[in-house]
């Protein structure tokens, strides 16, 4: 195999050998992928959408993100599930590559979105005043189309790099779908470099966007705790505690993925990394978000309730 140009298929890594383990792992992919991520994804973008009450910009970046998350379990978990159901561990090239784009595409536009979403609370605590005028219609949009945008033209600039390093060293991936640094590990001359270059800038946009977190959270805390009143505190933390728990998920466990020492790794560790920063975010999500909020309580037993109805 000495060019890319005759792979036609890559061999992803398999979470279990014998077909007991591989018929458990697919049916707790399925659970994980139809009860969590599209079940739980698809009733709070189903409720934002349809309930006015909550048609504001910390609702429609929530379904914005709902969105993000449902389309990156999808871009990797179906074809594992697959895999496994069908004791196989190959995916073709083109599909190779179209995992690769959907899932960087998504997860960055994702970490955009998580910037932005910082900015809207600190925003409505530190400069409530001007709320309405910073965070208008116009704006949210704006803002939003912004990360989708950054995200596909990121994603389509690591494609272009990524697909055209010859690729001779073998066609074995060691994960359990198509992620660059696996590929870049496939590459047979020196260009792989260049895509590494793209990925060090990637890491310092992605420092930048998670300074800005930070010192967004620095003034919001140092905000909420000059609030006189406990009710206040109380009220501004629940605004900012679920943003915070999903950011904290979604950075630990990807700092991890790709910032753990050489030695740490193995292919089972790497297995459940890639599990905790892949899979688990998108599922938990909207459980953090919908744990402690009470508009959105309502209006998901409100969408219950009336699809109930309907069925009866």
């Amino acid at each position: 195999m000495s060019n890319s140009s005759f792979l036609t298929e890559f061999l992803l890594l398999a979470f279990a050998d014998t077909r007991e383990l591989q018929l458990l792992h697919f049916l707790l992919f399925l659970g994980i992928y139809s009860w969590a991520a599209l079940l739980s994804n698809g009733l709070i973008i189903t409720a934002v959408s349809c309930d006015h009450h909550l048609h504001t910009p910390m609702y429609f970046f929530l379904l914005n993100l709902s969105v993000l998350d449902l389309g990156t379990i999808s871009s990797t978990v179906p074809k594992s599930m697959a895999n496994s159901l069908w004791d196989t561990r190959a995916i073709s090239y083109s599909g190779g590559a179209a995992q690769v784009f959907f899932f960087v595409f998504l997860i960055s536009a994702e970490y955009f979105l998580l910037t932005i979403m910082a900015y809207d609370r600190y925003v409505a605590i530190c400069k409530p005043l001007h709320y309405g005028t910073l965070m208008d219609s116009r704006a949210c949009v704006k803002m939003a189309a912004a990360a989708w945008g950054t995200g596909f033209l990121y994603s389509v600039l690591h494609i272009a790099n990524t697909f055209s390093i010859p690729l001779c060293q073998d066609n074995a991936l060691g994960q359990f779908f198509c992620e660059i640094p696996q590929i870049l590990k496939l590459s047979c001359s020196d260009a792989y470099l260049r895509e590494a270059g793209l990925l060090v800038v990637s890491f310092c946009l992605a420092f930048v966007c998670f300074i800005f977190i930070v010192l967004s959270y620095v003034q919001i805390f140092s905000s909420v705790l000059r609030i006189p009143s406990e009710q206040g505190r109380h009220k501004a933390f629940s605004m900012c505690l679920p943003h915070l728990a999903v950011v904290s998920l979604f950075l630990s466990t990807a700092m991890f993925a790709y910032l753990k020492p050489p030695s740490l790794s193995s292919p089972a560790l790497d297995l459940v990394v890639a599990v905790l920063y892949s899979v688990v975010p998108p599922a938990v999500n909207p459980l953090i978000y919908s744990m402690r909020n009470k508009d959105l309580k309502d209006a998901l037993k409100k969408l219950i309730q009336l699809v109930l109805v309907q069925q009866v």
